[in-house]
């Protein structure tokens, strides 16, 4: 089995079709992806006990919501942890153990619903699914920029949509089975989780077996990279040892665009489906919240893919200062909508932001392989995740915490959500200027010819 998995064992032979990687990690993208699907089960996870209410001992949602942040601070952590064993080990070894965590993530999860553990949930969906997320989310990334070094942008877009989109697919998928399993006894939840946790860790296996890697030196025919300094003076043709990458200035400022961006949004989403039928309540039932999500899921999508190939165009500066410049208007416009019940203008307003918050996770991979070259992008990346860790906690606590303390001061739930609302606007307005910041990396940082070379030999040999 070790050499099955091993890194030597999956070098494309020459004529390989680079085409067929971006399958495979839809196919782990797309699994990972059903964590943007949380919400669903938030409601329902309320009324373990009661079935049809909640009852005395069943748990709240600022408890449940701390089950998606804990996969998300492990997701930023096993990614900024093991990103380095992923560039040794290669995609398949580390898609495997993605897939057995996220898959086993859901068992122990499910069996925590019916004891009615929080714990479990916290460790199985939350630590071990979480560290499932980190690896899974990295894995098909640093593949796919190795393999479209022509295209960044684009490739980093088509790795990462799938992870936009998975809630898309799980969102309704996830009701489905909840009304299928709904009875007098169950509120459907662990049997649903079991379910999934099965679909998931067949569909990750068959990708992560899927991953090939090119040959070191290997090109696309007819392109040759572009000269050091071209493409707004931000994309180099070296590369920067991680241990070297996170030294620097621009490391840190792309630390705080992707917090702020990502705080902004994931408040948006990890609470969407409670949100929309607490702000515009008996006119959005439950199964129209779900179809929220799925949409929300699939504008997240679109924008990984659309905001990325842009950048491609126009630069990964100047498509971050777009997200930084129209995303504080379209937070102001959610509480307006709100106020004056448009259901229309507040979907339209948190969709066009999901495309913004998805698109800054796809061009991210793609504006750190543009400043520290593409050896180490992998390993840099998941060192910068640790700032979508951070923002999974900031994110919907200041959304949960803000909206319980306005509600106890007898604020009316449908307008409890506003003040947030302004205080994102605000987190993006100084993304603007921490984008506005990022300048190329100082000579000293990067590797010589012969460092290079050693590196690539140790990769080989193992």
């Amino acid at each position: 089995m070790a050499a099955l998995l091993s890194r030597a064992r999956i070098v494309a032979a020459p004529g390989f079709n680079r085409w067929l990687v971006p399958p495979a990690a839809l196919a782990i993208h797309l699994s990972i992806g059903q964590a943007y699907a949380f919400s669903v089960f938030k409601l329902p996870l309320t009324k373990v006990l009661g079935i049809t209410g909640s009852a005395p001992g069943d748990w709240k949602q600022t408890e449940l919501a701390w089950i998606f942040t804990i996969a998300i601070v492990f997701l930023g952590l096993s990614a900024a942890v093991f990103g380095r064993w992923l560039e040794h080990a290669g995609p398949r070894k580390s898609g495997v153990v993605a897939a057995c965590c996220w898959g086993l993530g859901f068992f122990i999860s499910a069996l925590g619903i019916r004891l009615h553990q929080i714990w479990l949930l916290y460790l199985g969906y939350g630590v071990l699914g979480g560290c499932g997320l980190g690896l899974g989310y990295i894995t098909p990334v640093s593949t796919l920029i190795k393999w479209f070094p022509d295209r960044r942008g684009m490739a980093t877009g088509m790795a990462i949509m799938g992870f936009g989109g998975g809630a898309m697919i799980a969102s309704p998928l996830s009701q489905l089975l909840l009304d299928h399993y709904t009875s007098p006894t169950s509120v459907g939840v662990a049997e649903t989780f079991t379910t999934l946790g099965a679909i998931y860790l067949v569909a990750m296996l068959s990708g992560a077996f899927l991953f090939r890697v090119p040959a070191p030196g290997w090109k696309p025919a007819g392109w040759e990279p572009p000269a050091e300094g071209a493409g707004r003076g931000l994309i180099t043709r070296r590369h920067v040892h991680v241990d070297y990458a996170i030294r620097t200035a621009p490391f840190y400022c792309l630390w705080a665009v992707l917090f702020l961006n990502v705080t902004a949004g994931i408040g948006i989403l990890e609470q969407a489906s409670p949100m929309i039928q607490e702000v515009f309540k008996g006119v959005v039932k439950p199964s129209a919240a779900a179809g929220f999500v799925g949409l929300l899921s699939l504008f997240n999508m679109a924008g990984r893919f659309g905001w990325s190939s842009l950048s491609d165009r126009i630069g990964r500066k100047a498509t971050y200062a777009s997200f930084f410049t129209l995303g504080p208007l379209l937070y102001i416009g959610l509480p307006y909508a709100g106020r004056i019940g448009s259901v229309a203008l507040f979907v339209a307003c948190a969709a066009l932001i999901l495309t913004m918050y998805g698109g800054g996770f796809a061009t991210i991979p793609a504006y750190l392989s543009d400043l520290f070259g593409t050896q180490y992008v992998g390993a840099i990346h998941g060192r910068l995740l640790t700032a979508w860790s951070a923002a999974g906690v900031a994110g919907p606590v200041l959304v949960n915490y803000i909206r319980e303390y306005q509600i106890e001061h007898g604020i009316p739930a449908a307008q409890a959500y506003n003040v947030t609302m302004y205080l994102m606007a605000a987190l993006l307005v100084i993304g603007f200027f921490a984008n506005l910041a990022v300048r190329p990396v100082h000579e000293r940082f990067f590797m010589t010819d012969e460092q290079l070379a050693q590196e690539r030999g140790v990769a080989v040999a193992r």
